[in-house]
Formats: structure tokens, C-alpha cells, sequence
């Protein structure tokens, strides 16, 4: 049997209609070459027994998984880009493959890119850069060991097209990723069918994001408000999660906000070298709209947009209290979020955003001396002695840093043991800096290497081990 027991196929998606979605067809491909599988992945949905050419049948040529989805669907959504609507998007280069059960019997999506054309193409091909799927895949790796809500590159098959993009050097090779995620439901899912006035579609589709995603909301009198409050709080820890990682998605588009608060879909992102809040990754975002500060501003303006979705189905009144919740409910998961990756036990509210504060400055003060994420592997568990003998001890002595050596000392670590774990016996973390993935991507590029690929995800693998964050994603 090619899967195993725990398989549990349950393709619920198509219970909404086809207002929600398109039937579509796989590109076939010149070529399949396995590149990525990710095993660990596999094994949370009952998919690790496949071999390798089963693993290609399926998410190279897309041939359906048992009892689950024939044809694929590319789901139908509305989106505003850059704060412009634009009610012409929906999968354009995606579809909905599968979606199965976990152990704990969450509901999970298949989903892909670069996949081929779809009605929501819009004049693109359809397809997916060989560099662009490795980049996400890094991304997706480096997030999940950091304790932040994503997706999971779940596989890179290259598919041997030559494509040509303005934005970097063409003809490039080309790929498909698919991608394990809570939910391919997004903020635009609900603006779409509140763009063409359909109540009674927002209902169903509220309705159905309940049922599968928040059950415990079922009895609620005002399942709209309830369903925001679920989504505010989600996308709070969300947004915390990519501040306390020093991450800048780049495109925070509402088509790429999830309902499930999961961060996927990584185009030109950047991990911060040190402390910048106005750092952008995307080259076109001139004005700075989704510059590393600016991302909370722009998550909540997105949480406006669908709750202005969501007020075709219930009063606009408890649709802005809950709205009002998101400043508190991100400042409370941002100060947890610090004290995780610091390694130590909560103090207490008042004591973690002091201790949040005195981080946050301390970031600011070493500038380009202090990358963002050796301080936090400098000064895991609280270890001052640590940090006094690293490579960093000179900014760690300075005057600014004081209020943080002060705030620091008054916790004690949470599970110290971590410590021992010989990934913090290196003189420094693992990072995602844009040089290294530059690197990693010119050996395969020029001598079709991989080796530096699989080193470092299994690198980032053994750091996620050390850390020992909450799992976050899905899965």
C-alpha cells in the first residue's frame, strides 16, 4: 500500500461549490526531478511510505492521492495588492491538490505552486522559478525552527523549462513546490463574495472556515464577530512571531493572509541583518508599506479589509471592537514571543514587556555590529557568561545594553538543558542572511549542486532541535 495507515484523505473544500473554486488540469513537464522531499512532513499525514517515484507521480505530475481530490481546485479569491483592489486574482499558477487529516485530526491542505495555467492566470505561464522554490523552501524551514506560524515546503520537483522573468537572469530553470498549510483560505476568499454582494456565500464559507478550522465557535450567537476574534487573535501571534524573528515578509497583500493565521507564500523576503524597522525585502516596495516596523500596521489594516468583507452578515459595531483587540492582543504575544526566544521563564506581563523593551533597545544600540539573530543564540537561557565570550562581547559591554544585562538577569531559564544541545557550541546561529541563500543558489545554478542546500536544511533542522520552540505550523 504507497500510503500508510494514518493517511486520512478528507477533501472537504468541495462541500462550498463551485462559486469557490475551478476544476483544473496539472501541467505535464518536460522533466520531474525530485529535489526536496521533506520526510518529517510526509510522516504527520501518513504520506512518508512513498518511494521516490510515487512521491513524483503525485506532486510532479499530480496524479490524485486515494479517495482525495480529482480534478485539483484553484481556489477563487479577491485581494487588495499594495492597498489597490484587484478583483482579478484567484489561483493563477496553484491549485488545491489534497487535503487529509493529521494525527490530532487537524485538517490540512496539499496546495501548489507553479503547478500551470488556471482561469486566474492573467496572462502569466503559470509556473514557478527553480530559484524561487528554493528560496521558500529555506524560508518555510528557517520560520517553522523559529517558532513562527507557516507552512511547510512540503516538496521541489524540478520540472526542466526554461523561463524567462525580468527580475533576474533568463532563461532560468523552473520547478513546482507543493506546500502543507493549515488552510489555502484567505482574507481575499471573503472579499471576493463580498465584492459580487453575495451574503449567502459569505455565510457558507464563514460557516465552513468554523466547522473545519474553529469548532469551538460553533454555538456562538454571532458566528461573523466570533470568527474575526479567532483571526485577530491568530494573526497577533502571527505578526508577533515574524518581529520577534527578524522577518519581513515583503508582500502582505490580504490574498496572502491566511484565515487560519499561517504565514506562507514567500516571495522577496528578507531575515534582518541587525536592526532596521525600516527595512524592506521587496525591491518595488518603494514607499516602505511592508518594511519590517511597518508590518503589524499593515496585518491590521488587512483585518479591516475583512472585516468590512464580513459586515454583509452582522452588525459593523462588533466587527470594530473585536478589530480593536488586535494592539493589545500583539503587543501581549509579541513580549511572549521575546521571552521564548530568549530561552527564559515568564515574569509576568509588566516584567516581559520591560524585558521586550530593553531587547528591542539593545538591538537597536549594537546596529550593523549586532546581527539580529546571534543575540538572541548569545543570550539564550539568560547566559550572560556566554555572551561576554563571544564575538559580540564588545557591543554587549556597552552602556546602552546595560538596561538589558539588568533585565535579563532577574529571570531564570526556562528548560536550561537546551544549552547542551551542540548546535550552541558553535560560535554562531544559523541564519537566512540573502547572501547565503545567493550562495546556496549559485551552486546549484552554475554546478547543479545541491550539497549546500541539504546542509543547510539539515543545519536549520538541528537548530529547531536546540531551540526547542513551540511548534507553530502545520504539523
Amino acid at each position: 500500500m504507497p500510503v500508510s495507515t494514518s493517511y486520512a484523505p478528507d477533501p472537504r473544500i468541495v462541500d462550498l461549490g463551485d462559486d469557490f473554486w475551478d476544476g483544473v488540469v496539472a501541467e505535464t513537464f518536460p522533466e520531474t526531478k525530485l529535489r526536496v522531499r521533506n520526510q518529517r512532513a510526509a510522516s504527520d499525514v501518513g504520506l512518508e511510505t512513498l518511494d521516490d517515484t510515487q512521491w513524483v507521480a503525485h506532486f510532479g505530475r499530480f496524479e490524485p492521492l486515494p479517495a482525495n481530490l480529482a480534478p485539483p481546485l484553484a481556489l477563487r479569491y479577491h485581494g487588495h495588492q499594495f492597498r489597490t483592489y484587484n478583483p482579478d486574482l484567484g489561483d493563477g499558477r496553484g491549485f488545491l491538490f489534497a487535503q487529509l487529516r493529521d494525527a490530532g485530526g487537524r485538517l490540512l491542505d496539499l496546495g501548489t505552486k507553479g503547478s500551470g495555467r488556471t482561469p486566474w492566470s492573467r496572462g502569466g505561464d503559470g509556473r514557478l522559478t527553480l530559484k524561487g522554490g528554493v528560496r521558500e523552501v529555506l524560508a518555510a524551514v528557517m520560520l517553522e525552527a523559529l517558532g513562527v506560524p507557516t507552512s511547510r515546503a512540503f516538496s521541489l520537483v524540478e520540472t526542466g523549462e526554461a523561463l524567462t522573468r525580468g527580475d533576474e537572469p533568463s532563461p532560468t530553470r523552473s520547478a513546482v513546490l507543493t506546500r502543507l498549510s493549515h488552510s489555502h483560505i484567505r482574507f481575499g476568499t471573503f472579499q471576493r463574495h463580498a465584492f459580487h454582494h453575495r451574503p449567502d456565500n459569505l455565510t457558507a464559507l464563514t460557516d465552513h472556515v468554523i466547522a473545519h478550522y474553529y469548532p469551538h465557535l460553533a454555538s456562538k450567537p454571532d458566528r461573523a464577530r466570533a470568527l474575526l476574534a479567532a483571526v485577530v487573535a491568530r494573526s497577533a501571534r502571527l505578526t508577533a512571531g515574524w518581529i520577534a524573528a527578524g522577518f519581513v515578509h515583503g508582500v502582505l497583500n490580504t490574498d496572502n493572509m491566511s484565515i487560519t493565521g499561517e504565514s506562507f507564500d514567500y516571495g522577496p523576503y528578507r531575515f534582518l541583518p541587525s536592526s532596521d524597522p525600516n527595512f524592506v525585502a521587496a525591491y518595488f516596495d518603494s514607499a516602505g508599506l511592508y518594511s519590517f516596523g511597518r508590518q503589524p500596521e499593515a496585518v491590521f489594516w488587512n483585518l479591516q479589509q475583512l472585516a468590512g468583507a464580513l459586515s454583509l452578515i452582522t452588525d459593523s459595531g462588533p466587527l470594530v471592537e473585536v478589530l480593536n483587540t488586535f494592539g493589545p492582543s500583539y503587543r501581549g504575544e509579541l513580549t511572549a514571543a521575546m521571552v521564548r526566544r530568549l530561552g527564559l521563564t515568564s515574569q509576568g506581563e509588566a516584567a516581559d514587556a520591560a524585558l521586550t523593551h530593553a531587547a528591542f533597545g539593545a538591538l537597536a544600540a549594537g546596529g550593523e555590529a549586532l546581527r539580529w539573530e546571534p543575540f538572541f543564540f548569545d543570550w539564550f537561557c539568560g547566559d550572560a557568561d556566554r555572551a561576554d565570550k563571544s564575538g559580540r562581547r564588545a557591543v554587549y559591554a556597552s552602556p546602552e545594553v546595560g538596561p538589558f544585562r539588568a533585565q535579563v538577569a532577574a529571570y531564570t531559564a526556562d528548560r536550561p538543558a537546551r544549552l547542551t544541545h551542540p548546535a550552541f557550541a558553535a560560535p554562531d546561529p544559523q541564519e537566512l542572511l540573502y547572501d547565503e541563500i545567493e550562495a546556496i543558489w549559485a551552486a546549484i545554478a552554475q554546478t547543479d549542486d545541491w550539497g549546500p542546500l541539504h546542509a543547510k536544511i539539515a543545519a536549520i533542522d538541528g537548530a529547531r532541535e536546540a531551540w526547542g520552540l513551540p511548534a507553530q505550523g502545520a504539523g
